[in-house]
């Protein structure tokens, strides 16, 4: 029987996108796991997770769910990882409740959804992380299925809107570093890359609308909340950086960082099939620190 955690549990700042797994190939993540819930528990389960998605953000999270088994096709038993779509796990810190503070967290392979609440409200929506490998499914039933376009679409435009000399600031030789899993924070220095006071005025409103992709995975009001903090705090103030090559079969990678948030992104890896620089990472984080903590 699963047991709700404390809400100082450690293991609440302790959430992991990547898999986790024994020796012995036994999952080791904590929480309840979908596979050990019945019918009725999957479905209010589910239900947790619509309440911190919007309905694009709950179709995303679902889909990355279901690429676990295009990658168990792919890798066959052999696969260094089990690939298993029930294995996500739910955790519930501290007792949910209108008048103190407590925690859910729905997770798995590529996927990290966390809410923190205080008297009702959501405190910190983060981190909050969709990933998906493969990015653009090639073959198959679902040939052609990209889970996650908002995440590279807008972000394309804008860097191949750049003209040369803002290129000299944005672009970096090496690929930014992959987001700190198992961390309360974002481990960020200063930000990089271009001041979007340096871009033009569509290009401000790209970057904008990358951003917005992001935060729509999450409920209206949620997302509202967190993009009306970025423009507070001014858009022009939010750097972005970029490396690699837009090339199909390169690998990039690219940051947008402001105030109040970072955004990252990298698509450097091969999916489960081989084809090169066809798997996402995408995350927002809150900055100073996520999970409603005030220091990193």
């Amino acid at each position: 029987m699963y047991k709700r955690q404390a809400y100082d549990d450690p293991h609440r700042v302790g959430w992991f996108f990547t898999p986790q797994q024994s020796k012995d190939r036994k999952p080791t993540r904590k929480g309840v796991r979908f596979e050990e819930l019945n019918a009725d528990q999957k479905k209010s389960a589910l239900a947790l997770l619509r309440t911190g998605t919007s309905a694009k953000g709950y179709e995303q999270a679902t889909t990355i769910m279901s690429l676990e088994e295009i990658l168990k096709d792919v890798e066959g038993a052999k696969g260094a990882m089990v690939r298993n779509p029930n294995w996500y796990f739910i955790s519930i810190f501290g007792k949910p409740s209108k008048t103190g503070k407590w925690g859910w967290r729905f997770e798995g392979h590529h996927m990290s959804v966390s809410f923190t609440l205080d008297k009702g409200q959501v405190e910190s929506p983060t981190p909050f992380m969709f990933g998906a490998n493969p990015a653009t499914v090639k073959g198959g039933p679902k040939d052609g299925l990209r889970t996650l376009p908002e995440a590279e679409i807008p972000a394309k435009e804008l860097i191949e809107s750049l003209d040369a000399d803002q290129k000299k600031l944005a672009f970096k030789e090496k690929h930014l570093p992959e987001i700190a899993e198992n961390t309360p924070s974002a481990k960020l220095g200063e930000p990089i890359g271009i001041p979007a006071s340096k871009l033009n005025d569509k290009q401000r409103a790209t970057l904008m609308k990358m951003l917005e992709g992001y935060a729509n995975r999450m409920p209206a009001i949620v997302a509202a909340k967190e993009l009306k903090a970025v423009k507070d705090a001014g858009i022009e103030k939010v750097h972005f950086a970029y490396s690699g090559s837009l090339e199909a079969g390169k690998g990039y990678t690219y940051q947008a960082q402001g105030p109040t948030f970072v955004v990252q992104f990298l698509n450097v890896q091969a999916d489960g099939s081989g084809n090169p620089a066809n798997h996402i990472h995408s995350a927002w984080r809150k900055l100073p620190s996520d999970f409603g903590l005030s220091e990193k």
